[in-house]
Formats: structure tokens, C-alpha cells, sequence
């Protein structure tokens, strides 16, 4: 696996992605697989990033920093809600641009990457080894960050 920073054209958004080589990212950059997550341009390219270098094995590694910096502030449990109803709320706002595939959202993902089904935006449910499967074949998808209740089972 190859992480890469991109960022669009449109915005100059910088974002991080993983992919199986590099090999992979030129293969969905060319048929115009990646989008912007921040403002959805789908003129993607890598940007100016500072090389991951391992630590020598003779070397102890350093220790990483703490979540919060001394002295940096804790957030305010309001704050954290504020940040997740912001999420819930740009997730709601999305979804209906979407197409539920449900059980079939592996199956559908993979169609489209291998070019035997139209692209299309679609969400659904993946077992978590079908998104390993679908992330170690560099097929770009994540999980939503607010869980959705499946439209068949809502009331």
C-alpha cells in the first residue's frame, strides 16, 4: 500500500488517500475515479508531500505525541457535539446524491472500478472483509461517519 497527499484543482484542497501502487492511482486518475472530498472536483493530482522514511533499526523510535499538546486546551463536550451534528449534518446532505445498493455495495463498487457498470455515487453495507477486499484492489471507498438506518428498515 502507497499513501499519497492530492489535492484538486478547483479548490487546492489537500487530502490524503491510500492506494495498492502507484500504478493504481494513475490507473483511477485517468479514468476519473477520485473526487475532491471537500468540494467534490474531480481534477485530482498529487500534491508536494514530505517522504515517510522509517526509522533505522538501530535507532529507538520516537514516541508520538500526545492528542492534545500540553497546554492545549481539551474541547468542550459542546464543541464535540457541535462537530459531530456538523458531520451528521453534511452526511444528510449528501446522501440523497447517492444510490442505495444496500447488501450489494462491494459488488456494485467493484463493477464500476472494473468498468462494468456505469460511475455512479452509492452507498450501501460491506461486510469488513469486503472492504479490505475493495481497499487492497485500490477501489476508493470509506465507511459514512454517522451510521444510517438501511431504507427498508425505516419507519
Amino acid at each position: 500500500m502507497i499513501v499519497f497527499d492530492l489535492c484538486c484543482a478547483a479548490g487546492d484542497h489537500r487530502f490524503e488517500a491510500w492506494f495498492a501502487s502507484s500504478e493504481s492511482f494513475s490507473d483511477q486518475q485517468a479514468r476519473g475515479l477520485m473526487n475532491c472530498p471537500v468540494c467534490g472536483d474531480d481534477d485530482v493530482k498529487k500534491a508536494v508531500m514530505a517522504p515517510r522514511v522509517g526509522a533505522k533499526s538501530n535507532r529507538q523510535a520516537l514516541a508520538s505525541p500526545p492528542a492534545n499538546p500540553p497546554g492545549s486546551p481539551e474541547p468542550s463536550p459542546d464543541a464535540v457535539r457541535k462537530l459531530l451534528a456538523d458531520i451528521a449534518a453534511k452526511q444528510a446532505e449528501m446522501l440523497p446524491q447517492s444510490r442505495w445498493v444496500g447488501r450489494d455495495f462491494a459488488d456494485a463498487a467493484r463493477a464500476m472500478h472494473e468498468g462494468r457498470a456505469a460511475e455512479d455515487l452509492i452507498h450501501g453495507q460491506a461486510s469488513p472483509e469486503e472492504a479490505r477486499s475493495l481497499h487492497d484492489d485500490g477501489i476508493a471507498a470509506m465507511p459514512l461517519l454517522v451510521p444510517i438506518v438501511p431504507p427498508e428498515a425505516a419507519n
